[in-house]
């Protein structure tokens, strides 16, 4: 299993594309779509229209917006060019409404030259092929339901806390997972509601006896502050900051040192 990090940051972030992660297994599923990581999977030379599952934690447009673009391309490409392979959208609950809705007012979105398919998935387990995800839900903000995802895969486990606070339900998704992306929005010194610190991200982490950490979403604020030392002031294991169009090949690290940069 191996994971590609589209966009690490959250909104106009100066050096980073907002939410975005590519992780491929026997299939190749996309978590989130926010602005400007649909350039950064040119950049890695994915073709896009490849893509045939996309899964949201929520619908913040830091987290969305880039879905817009893609499908209109997607449907001209089909139209013009060549057919491309059904597609499947899973989200929260709300998915449905919001992508019928698209779908019928955006100029050109359908009919579509090709089959969609609108899953909701809340607190449930699905499998594609050898594959198995499970979404959970994760206390985020009290107007939009978020949820995590976690892959399992050839017996390796990775998670994908979408917008988090640290709570239950996150620590028990990420349970003895090999790898976790947890929401590091902020530093220890400038928490902000409806986010993780770089302690919290650390605290999720022991908790849950995850293998390796993965902090990410990072506001401007967060990189003035050594977040690696802060998560290891919880975390045991080993810990990195993801980066835009970085790759890893998720495994059972050995335990005890920590990552760096």
């Amino acid at each position: 299993m191996r994971l590609i990090v589209l966009g690490s940051g959250t909104n106009l972030h100066p050096n980073r594309a907002a939410a975005g992660y590519l992780v491929e297994t026997d299939h190749l599923c996309l978590f989130d779509f926010g602005p400007r990581t649909l350039m950064n999977l040119l950049k890695i030379g994915i073709d896009r229209h490849r893509l045939q599952h996309l899964f949201f934690s929520h619908y913040h447009a830091d987290h969305f917006s880039d879905f817009i673009t893609f499908f209109f391309d997607a449907v001209i490409q089909s139209k013009l060019v060549a057919p491309r392979p059904p597609l499947t959208i899973y989200g929260p609950k709300g998915t449905r409404r919001l992508f019928m809705t698209m779908f019928k007012e955006f100029p050109s979105f359908a009919p579509t030259p090709f089959t969609v398919t609108i899953k909701e998935m809340t607190d449930q387990t699905i499998r594609l092929g050898d594959t198995r995800i499970t979404a959970a839900t994760v206390v985020h903000s009290p107007q939009v339901h978020c949820q995590g995802y976690r892959v399992e895969y050839g017996g390796q486990a990775l998670v994908y806390s979408g917008d988090a606070e640290y709570c239950g339900g996150l620590v028990r998704l990420c349970r003895e997972a090999d790898l976790a992306v947890l929401d590091c929005s902020f530093p220890a010194q400038r928490p902000g509601k409806g986010h993780m610190t770089a302690r919290d991200c650390g605290r999720v982490a022991q908790e849950a006896g995850i293998g390796r950490l993965l902090l990410s979403h990072f506001y401007p604020v967060a990189e003035r502050y050594d977040l690696i030392g802060q998560a290891g002031e919880e975390f045991e294991g080993r810990v990195a900051m993801a980066r835009d169009r970085m790759k890893i090949e998720v495994s059972r690290p050995s335990r005890g040192g920590r990552g760096s940069r």
